[in-house]
Order: structure tokens, then C-alpha cells, then sequence
């Protein structure tokens, strides 16, 4: 019976420690339990007070360039003779001196070379078949002259062997050419020019070379006013380039306002995406003008600049100018705009020692200078004078 006793004592005590066990585990869980912090609702975060999103704004950059060009440089035995010197080189610094401020401050100077220079090896000649001095290309690039056309009515004159010589000048003393080429493959090469972040691509073309033909072949040797060409051509340029320069020799000579052909060209230009038309051939100022392309595109034309440097004389011919522009380039993001702005004039005239000099520092010709005004901004009333 003491046994039995015994047994039971044993399995309560037993069963007595399992529940005290129990309750004290279920106590300690209960303890962490209520530790924990609260369960949180899955409620959106209410709008007002959630973070402004962070928008990052387009990087905007500016930047500008003044462009300038002049009309003919065409090189008469008159003027090279008198720039002849006692050893039998020649200098033509002295003929720029007075307009030259005018062409090393802007950015990017053109001028139509509308002489070949092939140099006294081949025998200097004047009108009607031209071959000029080499000493030229130097007073140009000295007086701030970065890139010449080539393509006119006298490329051809005295032949492929001058031009060629003219070519390898232009190389020698640096300055970029356009119009005329050594090579299909120079032709083909679109002229390029980066100042201050913004591209300028060259082109130039010719109304034709005074009934000489091309040589067969060598269509590389002068670059003619094809509409096709023209409209491709200018294609590749704006591939290559932020503002698109297009020279063209056309027109009547010695007639002050352009023809229908001067019209017709200049508006295949502006539709194919031309920026700027120079032109040339006159040999007298033609006026300035801003033309619209269908969509609505603007494309700025001096019809001709005249005779920058010269032996013709009188009847305007001995007037010329240089016509600046300004280039801005505003990049926004993967945004580009170009402008072209602030168009300004310089009339210029050519004495009898062949210097050319600011119309406005002659106060004998006033009375031209005010006509010579007059007469080139009367489609562009915005357009200002160096004074």
C-alpha cells in the first residue's frame, strides 16, 4: 500500500513540474509578445506626405560666333603691279590696312579668291585669263582671311596646272578652300570649322567658267551650280555641321539688284536647309535679304558683296563691303536651337592705290556712303552699320 502511495507522489510531482514548465514558457513568450512594437496597417503613406520627386533640370549651355565675309578679291595687273617690290616679290599687306580690324575680330573670316593664285612660275596675267601672285594667300591670312571660295567664272583659266599650284599654296600657308579640288576625294570632303563649340561647314558653286569646259573626268576641278549636287551636298553638310555657309557665283554682272536665276537658286538653297548664302559675280552690291524656307526655316542671302579688292573702278565698281553675322548655339538637354542675329554691314571703297578703306572714314563720299546704305538694307530695315 506504501507503494503505491510512493508511485503516486512520484507521478504528480512529475505531471506538477511539466505544468509549472508550461505556464512559465507560455509567460516568457506572452513577455516578448508584448515587446514587440504594434503591428503597422499596410495603409499608404497619405499623398501630402510623401517626398517631392527629384527631377533633375536639362544642363543649358550658350555659346555665340561672329562670322564675316567679303566679296571678289580679283587681282588686275594694276594692282599687282603696284604691289610689286624692288626685289620682284610682292606685298598686298598695305591694301588691307585700314579694314583690317574689321576682318581679324570675328570669329571666322571668308573671302571669295576669285583669281587663281598659281604663282610667277607659270607667268602672272590679268583679264581675261588671271593667274596672281602667290603672295596673295599671305596678305589674307595676315589680315585674318581663315577660309576662301573658289569656285567662279576664272577657276579654269589658265588651266588645271595653276589651279593645282594655287591648291598646294592655300595648304602651305593653312587657309581652308572650298569650290575648287585636287582630288575626287578633297571634293568630297565637306570644309569644316569649330570656334567656340559651334560647326560651320563651307560650300561653293559657279554659274559656269566663261565657255571653258571641264576636262573630262576632272569634275573635281571646279564646282558647278547643279541643283542636285547643291541639294546633297548641303544634306551631308548639315550631318557635319551646326550652320551651313553656301557660296554661289551668279548673277548679271554690274546690275545692283539680283535676276530670276539669282532667285531661283537661292530659294533651292534655302529649302535644302542652306543657313547662309554668300554671293558674288556682280562685281557691285546687291542687298541683303532673309529668306523662308516652306517650313518655315530662315535662311540669310547677301545676293553679292561686290568688288572687295579690285582694279575695276567707277560705276559702283569700286565698292564693296563686309557683311558680319552672328551664330548663337543654346543646347537644353538633347535640345539645340541656332539663331542667327545682329546682321551688320561695312561699305568699303578702293582708291586709286588700290587700299581698301571704311566708306564711313571718307567724308568725301558721304553722299555714297548714305546711298550705299540705303540701298543695302532696304529688304533688311534691321540691318546696322559699323559707325
Amino acid at each position: 500500500m506504501k507503494r503505491i502511495w510512493w508511485l503516486a507522489g512520484i507521478v504528480s510531482v512529475f505531471f506538477l513540474t511539466i505544468a509549472l514548465i508550461y505556464m512559465y514558457n507560455n509567460a516568457d513568450l506572452q513577455t516578448v509578445e508584448d515587446k514587440k512594437p504594434p503591428k503597422q496597417e499596410n495603409n499608404p503613406v497619405p499623398e501630402e506626405t510623401k517626398p517631392e520627386p527629384v527631377v533633375e533640370k536639362p544642363v543649358e549651355k550658350t555659346t555665340s560666333l561672329t562670322l564675316a565675309a567679303v566679296g571678289d578679291i580679283l587681282i588686275h595687273d594694276t594692282v599687282y603691279n603696284k604691289a610689286k617690290q624692288p626685289s620682284g616679290a610682292y606685298n598686298f599687306t598695305a591694301n588691307f590696312l585700314p579694314v583690317k580690324t574689321y576682318l581679324t575680330q570675328p570669329d571666322i573670316t571668308i573671302a571669295n579668291q576669285e583669281t587663281m593664285i598659281g604663282g610667277i612660275q607659270f607667268g602672272l596675267s590679268s583679264y581675261p585669263s588671271f593667274n596672281s601672285p602667290q603672295e596673295v594667300g599671305d596678305a589674307l591670312k595676315e589680315n585674318g582671311v581663315d577660309l576662301v571660295t573658289l569656285a567662279n567664272n576664272h577657276t579654269l583659266d589658265r588651266g588645271e596646272k595653276i589651279i593645282l599650284s594655287a591648291l598646294n599654296y592655300w595648304n602651305e600657308i593653312d587657309v581652308m578652300y572650298t569650290g575648287a579640288y585636287a582630288s575626287p576625294d578633297d571634293q568630297q570632303t565637306i570644309r569644316l570649322m569649330k570656334k567656340n563649340d559651334i560647326t560651320v561647314s563651307f560650300l561653293s558653286y559657279t554659274y559656269g567658267t566663261n565657255g571653258i569646259p571641264v576636262p573630262t573626268g576632272k569634275d573635281h576641278l571646279v564646282n558647278l551650280i547643279e541643283a542636285e549636287k547643291i541639294k546633297n551636298d548641303i544634306q551631308r553638310a548639315k550631318s557635319l555641321s551646326d550652320v551651313s555657309i553656301v557660296s554661289l557665283h551668279f548673277g548679271n554682272e554690274y546690275e545692283r539688284t539680283p535676276n530670276d536665276f539669282q532667285k531661283g537658286i537661292v530659294k533651292i538653297v534655302t529649302e535644302a536647309g542652306g543657313d547662309i548664302i554668300i554671293g558674288h559675280h556682280p562685281h557691285v552690291l546687291q542687298p541683303v535679304n532673309w529668306e523662308t524656307a516652306s517650313d518655315g526655316s530662315k535662311t540669310f542671302v547677301a545676293y553679292s558683296l561686290g568688288n572687295f579688292l579690285s582694279g575695276q573702278r567707277r560705276e559702283y565698281k569700286d565698292i564693296g563691303g563686309i557683311i558680319q553675322l552672328t551664330v548663337s548655339k543654346r543646347v537644353k538637354g538633347e535640345d539645340t536651337k541656332i539663331d542667327l542675329h545682329e546682321p551688320k554691314f561695312l561699305p568699303t571703297y578702293v582708291d586709286r592705290s588700290f587700299v581698301i578703306h571704311p566708306m564711313k572714314d571718307l567724308p568725301q563720299l558721304k553722299k555714297s556712303y548714305d546711298e550705299i546704305k540705303a540701298h543695302m538694307k532696304q529688304w533688311v530695315p534691321e540691318l546696322n552699320f559699323f559707325e
